[in-house]
C-alpha cells in the first residue's frame, strides 16, 4: 500500500539523517587534511535546503561547489562518491558506511511497518484499514432503534475518551495501516471539540478520509469549520421527510434542519454526502420511493439500511424490511437499477438510476451480510475495542493507556482482539436473542 510504503520511506530518510550529518563531518576532516581546497556537493532528495545548507555550513561543507562530491539517491539512499585524488577513499568510506546505516535503519522500517500490519490481519486475512470512533454516547434525539425508551445508563465523563486519547489511538492505528477514520456517536455534533478532533484526526499522517455519522439537527453552522479542519465526507441519518412523523420517531422537533444540513454540505462541496434510513415497516417504509426522489436533483446517495437489532429496541422480522423488497418496490416505481462496481470491503450494494444525479444503496446486514470483506473495527466512546458491530466480545483500551501501556503494549492488544475476530456474525433471529450494547452506547 502506498501508505505503507511512504511510512517506510519517511522512517528510513530520517534515519539517514544522522548518516548524513556524518558524513558531513567527515568530509570536513578530509577537506582540512587535504592539500588542496575540497569541497563536497550533496543533491539530497527528499530533505529541505535550509536544513541541509545548515548542517554543511556547521562541518565547513559548500553546498552546490564543485570538487568532491556526494549524490544522495532514494529509496534505497545509495550514496556514491566521486571524486579524484585527495581524500576520495575517505569520503568514499564514510559515504558506504551511511549507506549500509541508511539501509539497515529503511529493514528496520520495513520490519516495524509489516509487523504493525500484521496487527490489524485477522486469521481470515482480513485486512483492517477503516476505524470508527464513537466520541460520546449522548444525543440530542430519541430514535427508537437506538435508544431504548427506558434510555440508558450513561458512562461518567471521566471515564469517556478525551480529545487527546482519541488522537493517540488514531495514530497507533494509523502506524498499523488504517487510512480512514469515521466519527460517530451518539451524536458526535453534541462534543464542543469535535471540530478540534477532526482537525486532530485529519492532521495524522496516513490518514487519507475523516467522516462523520450525525443526525444533522445543528450540523449546518458548523460545516464550514469542519471542512476546513478537513472532514471529507458526510453521513447524515434521516429516518423520514414528514416534519410530524420525524417528531413521531425522534421524540423531538427537527426535520427542517436535518434537510437544511443536507442542503449546506451539497452547497460545501463535500466528497460524499449520504443519507442513512433506517427502513422499519409499517413506520416509513411507505417513503421509499419519497427518498429515492430526493436523488433525482440532489448529488447524494441515500442508503436504505434492514432493521437490526440491538439492546432495547424491540426488534422482529415483522418490522425489517428486507434488501430484495425495498430493491423490487423502487424497480416498479423507477425502472431497472444499475449496480455499480463496488470493492469487496463494501458494506452497501450501491446502485445508480438513470437520469438521477444521486444514487442508492441498501446495507444489508440482515439478509445478505458482508462479512467476508469486513475492514472494520469500532472504538466506543469508553475507550472499549469492538472487532465486529454484533459481537459482544471488548477490550478497554482506555484502561491500557491510563495505566501507562505504550503504543507497542496497545498494539499488542489491539492485534490480539482482531486475531479473535469470527468469520462471521450470527444470523439475524440468533442476533436478536445475543446480549449485545444499544445501538447509541456502540456508535453508529
Amino acid at each position: 500500500r502506498k501508505v505503507c510504503a511512504g511510512e517506510t520511506m519517511t522512517r528510513a530518510m530520517r534515519a539517514s539523517a544522522s548518516a548524513a550529518r556524518a558524513l558531513a563531518s567527515a568530509a570536513a576532516s578530509v577537506s582540512s587534511s587535504s592539500s588542496t581546497s575540497s569541497s563536497v556537493w550533496c543533491g539530497r532528495v527528499g530533505f529541505d535546503a535550509p536544513w541541509f545548507a545548515s548542517m554543511a555550513s556547521s562541518a565547513r561543507v559548500r553546498t552546490g561547489a564543485g570538487g568532491k562530491f556526494v549524490r544522495w539517491v532514494r529509496p534505497a539512499l545509495r550514496a556514491v562518491a566521486c571524486d579524484d585524488d585527495d581524500g576520495g577513499d575517505g569520503v568514499r568510506h564514510v559515504l558506504d558506511s551511511a549507506h549500509a546505516a541508511a539501509a539497515a535503519a529503511a529493514a528496520a522500517a520495513l520490519r516495524a511497518t509489516e509487523r504493525r500490519r500484521a496487527a490489524l490481519t485477522d486469521t481470515f486475512g482480513r485486512a483492517h484499514n477503516y476505524l470508527r470512533v464513537s466520541l460520546t454516547e449522548r444525543c440530542n434525539l430519541r430514535c427508537g432503534y437506538c435508544m431504548p425508551e427506558e434510555g440508558v445508563e450513561l458512562t461518567p465523563d471521566g471515564k469517556l475518551l478525551t480529545a487527546d486519547e482519541v488522537e493517540r489511538l488514531v495514530r497507533v492505528f494509523a502506524g498499523a495501516g488504517v487510512d480512514k477514520v469515521r466519527l460517530t456517536g451518539g451524536e458526535p455534533t453534541v462534543r464542543r471539540d469535535l471540530e478540534d478532533i477532526v482537525k486532530r484526526v485529519a492532521a495524522v499522517p496516513g490518514i487519507v478520509d475523516v467522516s462523520i455519522t450525525t443526525n444533522g439537527v445543528t450540523l449546518a453552522k458548523r460545516l464550514e469549520t469542519l471542512k476546513a479542519n478537513g472532514l471529507t465526507r458526510l453521513n447524515i441519518s434521516l429516518d423520514t421527510l414528514v416534519p410530524a412523523k420525524f417528531e413521531f420517531m425522534t421524540r423531538r422537533k427537527g426535520q427542517e434542519r436535518v434537510m437544511a444540513s443536507i442542503d449546506k454540505a451539497i452547497e460545501l462541496g463535500f466528497a460524499s454526502v449520504k443519507v442513512n434510513c433506517v427502513v422499519m415497516r409499517g413506520q416509513n417504509d411507505d417513503e421509499l420511493l419519497d427518498f429515492v426522489a430526493l436523488t433525482k436533483e440532489k448529488p447524494i446517495n441515500v442508503r436504505f439500511i434492514e432493521y437490526m437489532p440491538f439492546d432495547g429496541n424491540k426488534w422482529s422480522t415483522k418490522k425489517m424490511v428486507s434488501y430484495v423488497e425495498m430493491k423490487s418496490r423502487i424497480e416498479d416505481a423507477f425502472g431497472a437499477l444499475m449496480r455499480k462496481d463496488d470493492s469487496p470491503e463494501e458494506v452497501a450494494k450501491n446502485f445508480t438510476i438513470d437520469g438521477h444525479a444521486g444514487s442508492v444503496s441498501f446495507v444489508t446486514s440482515m439478509t445478505k451480510s458482508f462479512c467476508s470483506g469486513c475492514n472494520r473495527l469500532r472504538i466506543m466512546a469508553d475507550g472499549n475495542l469492538k472487532v465486529c458491530l454484533f459481537g459482544n466480545s471488548e477490550v478497554s483500551l482506555r484502561d491500557a493507556m491510563r495505566r501507562g501501556d505504550t503504543n507497542d503494549d496497545l498494539l499488542d492488544v489491539i492485534g490480539a482482539a482482531v486475531n479473535r475476530k469470527k468469520a462471521a456474525h450470527a444470523g439475524m433471529h440468533e442476533l436478536a436473542q445475543l446480549d449485545n450494547r444499544a445501538m447509541i452506547k456502540i456508535g453508529g
